[in-house]
């Protein structure tokens, strides 16, 4: 026997569901950060010490854009409403295995807003850590709804997301308000990712990092550069406010930003 069949487990379908419900109008931004001061800042609060996690500060330094611009952290509710939140819920996939199957299971940084880096750092630290298991799909005890919807038909699950998506306050309970996927920061990769958005007004990707030479006071100097994308709602934000936000979000991560 040259191959091997392996079940397409209950979490998969989970999670190909949520992806067949994502029908908002996306449009991502490309962007480049030149992370050399934050990684050797970081390295250095390291070699005291202190654990920093990179992927906590590029959620600092993203949170803290949201207090101006405040459209990014906002759901829509129903089809004439928009709920803009002043607490950022962070949602981020954090990959666990269990009983063989390596599973991106779901944690939501309360008001990561309110939050220092070395806050942010601790509780996903935490989360990585946590026991996880067929009745703690998304690390903490889920209550009965969540239970009743993981578990039932495919058409019922359907009819329960189509609702809770109308809803900005049970999307923000259940969701989070925004979302960051770090999944560049494994291993040596060094390209751009891309998320396929829609459950979210905005969420980021982060992709690898690559050095590159450029002129510093007339002389060349190798720099390192964090790859990135932002995604938004089409239908929430337009071209104009996405640049403002990225040029925001760049400056704050060039300048070190909570660090």
């Amino acid at each position: 026997m040259d191959y091997e069949i392996i079940p397409f487990t209950k979490a998969r379908q989970n999670i190909s569901l949520l992806l067949e419900l994502r029908k908002k109008n996306v449009i991502h931004t490309v962007l480049e950060a030149d992370v050399t001061d934050a990684r050797r800042k970081i390295k250095e609060y390291k070699n005291k010490g202190l654990d920093i996690s990179f992927t906590a500060w590029f959620i600092k330094c993203f949170v803290e854009t949201m207090k101006e611009e405040k459209l990014f952290n906002s759901i829509r509710h129903g089809r004439k409403k928009i709920v803009i939140f002043n607490d950022v819920d962070v949602a981020i996939p954090i990959e666990r295995e269990f009983d063989r199957e390596a599973r991106p299971v779901a944690y939501i940084i309360r008001k990561a807003n309110e939050k220092s880096v070395v806050d942010i750092t601790k509780e996903i630290r935490e989360a990585q850590k946590r026991e996880i298991g067929e009745k703690t799909q998304v690390l903490d005890k889920m209550n009965f709804l969540a239970k009743f919807v993981l578990n039932s038909p495919k058409f019922i699950q359907k009819f329960l997301l189509l609702i809770l998506g109308r809803n900005a306050f049970r999307r923000k309970k259940y969701m989070g308000t925004t979302a960051v996927t770090a999944v560049g920061m494994k291993g040596n990769f060094r390209g751009w990712l891309f998320t396929l958005g829609g459950h979210f007004t905005t969420s980021a990707a982060i992709g690898g990092i690559t050095k590159k030479v450029v002129m510093s006071n007339g002389k060349p100097v190798e720099r390192e550069f964090l790859r990135f994308i932002i995604s938004v709602d089409h239908d929430i934000i337009d071209g104009a406010p996405l640049a403002r936000f990225s040029n925001k979000l760049i400056n704050l991560m060039e300048e070190s930003y909570g660090l």
